[in-house]
């Protein structure tokens, strides 16, 4: 279960599209959760890499090289 509070204009906007679709606004919500959660999962696991490589914890290596290593063509 969860329970989210949204700004009124948003609100709205998710009680209009239910209405007009015959959905729920809880069918449009968890819709939306499902389609970007996984962007935000690669976002926060890119950003934690990219502090480990500035803090020297974590290494990286040319394009060039990550091809030939993969046998990956320019």
């Amino acid at each position: 279960m969860l329970a989210i509070r949204l700004p009124e204009s948003i609100e709205k906007r998710l009680e209009k599209l239910a209405r007009r679709t015959g959905r729920t606004k809880t069918y449009y919500a968890r819709e939306a959760i499902l389609e970007h959660l996984a962007d935000l999962e690669d976002l926060y696991l890119a950003e934690g890499a990219l502090e480990r490589i500035r803090r020297g914890e974590e290494r990286t290596i040319p394009l060039n090289r990550a091809r030939k290593r993969h046998g990956l063509r320019r």
